[in-house]
């Protein structure tokens, strides 16, 4: 089974979940660093992946999803475009960046593509079992249980981490995971600006997606002389009809990104030892990273 992290999601839990009270030697904030390694630890333990690929941020904000929609994750950009991260975070994701390499764990990005887009394409491209890692909800768009991929959501942090198939991600969300963009576009998503129809929540979204098979065949009915869809809804449709299909582009993950192939197989020993030992004691993490390593022995002895 292949396992792909969504390595942002990962340390941007690691860091919220962990104290601000663990340090480095020289003082700066360690906890993403320790965390990040610990859940993988933790996932490899109970997942047993025979494959494993940290897929990082390449472009968190693409041009070209800006030049769809303007508003595209505006919340959380910073006056320059850059991304407003946490004090103390930055230096550990460069850590964190560094040591995957150096104990010969596969990474995977591209610049012009986020982490989303590069996961979709290396699920599309493998016909093993795919498991995601991630606490973005846009990829329950990648379950398919035809092709046996799953997601494991960390919204609650990853010792409450859930794995979704097809059924339970309709039982939380109330629509298939081919639909779930449909799903989201309609609702809206204020963090990643999507606005959303007006007059059309969640409940509504469910039904609408279900009754008319997503987006497409919604506009369909609205365009239809007697269709069923009721006058208020045809008329929020007809009027967002622009939005909606810019939001679904946008929101619908890359399959096709040019990712130079990776070897994902789970290392036996540290690809460069002597980084790995430095920047363990420079971080002072050689507890998580020995953990890590004690449970992918398990897996690759």
């Amino acid at each position: 089974m292949l396992m792909l992290i969504d390595a942002a999601s990962l340390w941007y839990r690691a860091y919220y979940g962990l104290p601000s009270s663990i340090k480095a030697p020289d003082g700066r904030r360690s906890g993403a660093v320790r965390g990040f390694f610990d859940g993988l630890a933790v996932l490899a333990r109970k997942y047993s992946p025979t494959g494993m690929v940290c897929c990082l941020e390449g472009n968190w904000r693409p041009g070209w999803r800006l030049d769809l929609m303007p508003a595209y994750k505006a919340a959380r950009a910073l006056p320059d475009g850059s991304e407003d991260t946490p004090e103390g975070l930055d230096d550990q994701v460069a850590a964190i960046e560094a040591l995957l390499p150096a104990l010969g764990v596969a990474t995977a990005t591209h610049p012009e593509f986020e982490a989303d887009d590069v996961i979709a394409t290396l699920a599309a491209r493998t016909a093993e079992p795919v498991v995601v890692v991630t606490g973005d909800r846009d990829l329950f768009q990648l379950v398919d249980d035809e092709h046996n991929r799953k997601v494991v959501y960390l919204a609650r942090g990853i010792s409450k981490a859930e794995l979704f198939d097809g059924e339970a991600v309709a039982t939380k969300f109330g629509v298939a995971p081919e639909h779930y963009v449909d799903f989201a576009v309609l609702r809206g998503d204020p963090s990643d600006g999507l606005p959303g129809v007006k007059g059309i929540g969640a409940k509504t979204a469910v039904t609408l997606v279900n009754t008319y098979g997503g987006i497409a065949g919604l506009k369909a009915a609205a365009a239809e002389d007697g269709s069923d869809l009721p006058e208020r809804q045809r008329k929020a449709i007809t009027e967002a009809a622009d939005y909606l299909d810019l939001a679904v582009k946008t929101s619908t993950a890359v399959t096709d990104v040019d990712v130079p192939l990776v070897d994902a197989t789970l290392p036996k020993a540290p690809k460069d030892p002597e980084r790995v030992e430095a920047l363990a004691a420079e971080w002072g993490v050689g507890s998580a990273l020995k953990r890590f390593h004690e449970a992918i022995a398990l897996e690759t002895a």
